[in-house]
Formats: C-alpha cells, sequence, structure tokens
C-alpha cells in the first residue's frame, strides 16, 4: 500500500518532537497570558479550564490515532505517540490544578459537593489517576525495566479513553459538533484497539496460507 506520511530525515527526528512539545504547549501558555491580562471574558478560571481540557481530549485523540493510522494507512509517527501521550497528561493535570486551585480554591468539602451534584466529574479524576503511572512510566528506562509488563500497563489508555470520553460528553447538556466528533472517534478507536488482535491473526493465517500453498503446488 503507498504511503502518504511526511517522513523527516532521520538526524531531524529528536529535534521534531521537541517541536512538537513546544508547539503543543503554546495553547495553554497563550490561552494562560490571555487569562493573566484579563482577556478571557467574564469567567476566565471557567474559560481557560474548560479549554485545557479539550485539549486533553484532542491530544487524547491523537495518541489513539498513530497505531490505526500505521495498520490502516501506512502512515508511521510511533515516535511521536510518547510525546503526545505526555501532552494528553500534562493538558489533564493542567485542567485538574485549575479546577483544584483557580476554581475551588482547594476547598475538599466544595469539591465533593461539586461531584455529588455532577458525578461526570470522577470519570476525569479516574482517568487522572490511571495516566500518571503511564507518564510516570514514559521512558526508555522504564520500557527496559518493566518489560511485557508495560505494554500491559499502557494499555490502560482505552480505559483512560472511555473515561475521558464519559467525562467530556457529560460536561455539557448539550453536545455541540466538536464534542460528537471526538466522542465519536475515540469510540471508533476503542472498537479498533479490540478489533485489531482479530484482524492481525487473520493476516498471519492468509500469509502462512499464501506461503504453504506453493510448497503443495
Amino acid at each position: 500500500m503507498a504511503t502518504l506520511s511526511f517522513s523527516l530525515p532521520k538526524r531531524w527526528h529528536s529535534a521534531s518532537v521537541w517541536l512538537l512539545y513546544v508547539v503543543g504547549l503554546a495553547p495553554a501558555a497563550w490561552t494562560f497570558y490571555l487569562g493573566a491580562t484579563d482577556q478571557l471574558g467574564a469567567d476566565p478560571v471557567k474559560t481557560f479550564e474548560l479549554f485545557l481540557g479539550l485539549w486533553a481530549i484532542r491530544f487524547l485523540v491523537l495518541t489513539l490515532a498513530v497505531s490505526p493510522a500505521r495498520d490502516l494507512l501506512g502512515w508511521n509517527y510511533l515516535r511521536y505517540r510518547r510525546a503526545l501521550g505526555l501532552l494528553c497528561f500534562y493538558y489533564v493535570a493542567m485542567h485538574f490544578t485549575v479546577y483544584m486551585v483557580l476554581d475551588q480554591a482547594l476547598d475538599v468539602s466544595a469539591v465533593l459537593d461539586d461531584v455529588m451534584k455532577r458525578p461526570f466529574i470522577m470519570f476525569g479524576m479516574a482517568g487522572l489517576v490511571l495516566l500518571v503511572p503511564l507518564a510516570v512510566t514514559s521512558n526508555n528506562l522504564s520500557i527496559r525495566k518493566l518489560g511485557s509488563k508495560w505494554i500491559w500497563l499502557h494499555k490502560l489508555i482505552y480505559i483512560i479513553a472511555a473515561c475521558g470520553a464519559v467525562h467530556f460528553a457529560l460536561s455539557t447538556k448539550l453536545l455541540d459538533l466538536e464534542q460528537y466528533v471526538y466522542v465519536g472517534l475515540i469510540i471508533l478507536m476503542i472498537l479498533y484497539r479490540s478489533y485489531r488482535p482479530i484482524m492481525t491473526a487473520r493476516r498471519r493465517t492468509a500469509k502462512r496460507a499464501a506461503t504453504v500453498a506453493p510448497k503443495a503446488a
């Protein structure tokens, strides 16, 4: 299958990953500046909080899309998946920090009352808790030490994606088009991940059959 992926020279791979971090964090930095200079409207804290949550979902979608893009389209961007996943974590962490510090002023009782009124918050918190071990182990040392356990640990991303989709979908009374798109993409990629082992097994069977057929002839 012909691929349409954009390929950089190998010497630029490391620099391109660092550039992705800079570009990925730029929206948060710019919006923080707008908030600090009173340019985010009547409720800057809530606007900033929702903005960070939206970008967390975007990076979650991009992280999940790396494997399907490689399998189905031949676009090999695996070297960026770690950066995309960490950017997702950074935005989730910032989203939670703004909620706890600026929105709720670290008032635990107010947070508990808010969770009782809006249970979808629990799904967001569960997603953050599950993201922490993935972020901590997103390095070559952890991959070497954990071995095959690392792969199983990082499959938590699909549970995290489900928590994120529920949190995102229930965060407003009415879903807009962008929410439908992101939630729909997350559902499709979770379903694809469930189907992927079956697809891989069928490909292996077909390959073996193709190899055996000429010998039998």
